[in-house]
């Protein structure tokens, strides 16, 4: 009987244990964090991802608190707009839906960067890639 006890509780943990772990993979920033490395996101066409502009976020760090963007001397009022900017212009995409799960997803993520502190020792890009 002992032995059954031990054996249950194992079970309970170890199916508690799994269950954070799927959960933690599933979460908003996670799945933000594939898209913003995936080529194709928002059918883009130019084989770049968001972190072939902005490797490992750097440069976003401070996205989430600001209200208007301005990318190639344009300005973009939210941080989807500034997405959807992005992925049109750098990704050769299609711009998302503002609502959509892809797009909370996305913004999650860059929301997620807020106050990292980024690798000083990776040198400035002189020009910024095109359309980042």
């Amino acid at each position: 009987m002992k032995t059954l006890k031990i054996v249950l509780l194992s079970l309970i943990v170890l199916g508690l244990a799994f269950s954070f772990a799927y959960a933690k993979m599933h979460l908003p920033e996670e799945r933000g964090k594939t898209l913003f490395n995936d080529t194709k996101f928002g059918g883009g066409t130019a084989g770049k991802s968001c972190n072939s502009c902005h490797p490992d976020g750097k440069g976003l760090e401070k996205s989430a608190d600001k209200k208007e963007f301005g990318i190639m001397g344009k300005k973009q009022k939210g941080l989807e707009e500034a997405v959807n900017f992005c992925i049109e212009m750098a990704l050769k995409g299609k711009a998302i839906d503002p609502k959509s799960k892809q797009m909370k997803d996305i913004v999650a993520y860059i929301k997620s960067l807020k106050g990292m502190k980024m690798d000083k020792e990776t040198p400035k890009k002189k020009k910024a890639i095109e359309g980042c």
